[in-house]
Order: C-alpha cells, then sequence, then structure tokens
C-alpha cells in the first residue's frame, strides 16, 4: 500500500475481491464503494446529477461496511443510480450517515450481484484500516 487511502482489484477464483485501505473508517467505506464502482466499470451520464441522503446502523464495522455497499448496489439496480462524491460521517454505535453525488449510470461493463462477508475482516494497518472485499458476480 504506497498511498494512504485507494483501492486495488485483487485476483479471485471465482469471484471479484477488491482490497481498500483508508486512514478511518469513513475513508475507508469511501474507498470501498469508489472500489466497487470501478472494477464494475460504471459511468455516470455526464451533466444529470442526482443526491441521495443513507441511514445506516450495524452491531459492527465489517457488516456497516456491507450494508453501505449493499445500499449502493440496490440503488444501482432499482433506481439506475451511481455515485462519485461521498460525505460520511460516523457516530457511536456503528451509525453512518452518508450523504451521496452521483448521476443516472450511462453504462456499466460488470454486473455484481452482492456485496460478502467472505473472509471480511477490516483489519488495522500501521497507516490505518485495510479490508478485502469480495464480490457475488
Amino acid at each position: 500500500m504506497s498511498t494512504q487511502m485507494g483501492f486495488r482489484e485483487v485476483a479471485h477464483t471465482a469471484d471479484w475481491e477488491l482490497e481498500a485501505w483508508a486512514p478511518d473508517l469513513a475513508s475507508l467505506l469511501e474507498q470501498a464503494a469508489r472500489g466497487m464502482v470501478a472494477i464494475s466499470g460504471t459511468r455516470l451520464q455526464p451533466h444529470e446529477g442526482c443526491r441521495r441522503s443513507l441511514d445506516l446502523h450495524a452491531l459492527d464495522a465489517e457488516s456497516l461496511l456491507v450494508r453501505f455497499l449493499t445500499e449502493l448496489l440496490w440503488l444501482g439496480q432499482q433506481e439506475g443510480l451511481a455515485f462519485d462524491t461521498y460525505r460520511l460521517s460516523l457516530a457511536p454505535g456503528w451509525s453512518l450517515h452518508a450523504e451521496l453525488s452521483g448521476a443516472p449510470i450511462a453504462s456499466q461493463e460488470k454486473e455484481i450481484k452482492a456485496v460478502t462477508y467472505h473472509n471480511l475482516v477490516i483489519r488495522r494497518t500501521p497507516k490505518g484500516l485495510a479490508v478485502n472485499i469480495v464480490f457475488d458476480v
């Protein structure tokens, strides 16, 4: 991990795997969302902005990550929306408030069916947090 925040696709035998890293949990959730959009090859329609707000609660950090990404997938599948701007704030008790900006999806190369809990562990690193996420495709 050469930069403080980021994501990269990881080779996986059947599904897709993404590694994300960031200095804190809110930034890690954002990098995971950006990575999910990138590995699916999602392109947004230019000049057609939209906004959404989300309030999510979970039992732990991993569950919050899965709930957040699953909600983004649902918005893509049901409303045809994707996002490129994320304002995320965390509250005690694993609560997330997200202000999202994006646009309708212009095209998508590959479809992600679900975010899985397979080997999902958010780990502490010397620079912050890191996680590997497996997507069902």
